[in-house]
């Protein structure tokens, strides 16, 4: 890897083994029908909130979820940070684009099956820092999708948030899947670019991110992060 920003072919690119951008992979259509969907599910029943952190900041993005309500640092059926009311269901058909996406990344969705997604909403002065995704019992990768404005995407390494690491950037429609040898790479989004995206397609302004997670819980309840988790 690089710290350059990646070079804009706006073909499919391996920026790390495991770790597939496939630009342009959502349709103008799919991507209306996902902020639709968004729109619905940032109401509730557990409404999109600011999440509040351990050592009392607030992250700057707004997050919903779906299947599990993600806290720092685990993961809940009710959103005990929020209103104590059950999470969303998963539906299955993102079950089915989740399984889409990892086909379309790797050629092969095996035994893919999301149960957890987080709705990311950046405005122009939203970032998210440098990050694991460490709560999930399960090896399965992450799907990211974005639609609206532009970000500059920063993936990392393994060992901890420094160099090396490769800038991308995502533009609305991109899939970005991080598997294997990269399933626990840092990674995070310092900057985005407002008024890049189509207020046709996506929202008037600002940024979409959907990631679908396998979690690994099943029907259980509960799970912290595991030893060296998330930060």
């Amino acid at each position: 890897m690089t710290d350059a920003l990646f070079p804009l072919g706006r073909g499919r690119a391996e920026v790390a083994p495991g770790a597939v951008h496939v630009p342009g992979w959502l349709s103008r259509r799919r991507q209306r029908e996902l902020v639709e969907s968004c729109r619905a599910w940032a109401v509730g029943p557990v409404p999109i909130r600011h999440t509040a952190l351990p050592g009392g900041g607030v992250m700057s993005v707004r997050t919903v979820c779906l299947g599990w309500h993600w806290l720092p640092y685990r993961y809940s059926r009710t959103a005990d940070d929020v209103n104590g009311a059950p999470v969303a269901p998963f539906p299955d058909w993102l079950v089915g684009l989740g399984r889409e996406a990892v086909a379309a990344a790797y050629g092969d969705a095996g035994s893919y099956r999301p149960d957890a997604a987080l709705v990311n909403f950046y405005d122009g002065d939203a970032r998210m820092g440098m990050h694991q995704d460490r709560e999930e019992r399960s090896p399965a990768p992450v799907v990211s999708l974005s639609i609206g404005d532009a970000c500059l995407f920063r993936f990392g390494n393994t060992r901890g948030r420094g160099r090396p690491y490769a800038d991308v950037r995502l533009e609305s429609g991109d899939l970005f899947v991080f598997g294997g040898p990269s399933r626990f790479a840092y990674h995070g989004v310092p900057k985005v670019y407002p008024g890049t995206g189509d207020p046709s397609v996506g929202p008037r302004t600002g940024r979409l991110n959907i990631t679908l997670r396998e979690t690994g819980l099943g029907g259980g309840g509960a799970a912290s992060a595991p030893p060296g988790g998330a930060a």
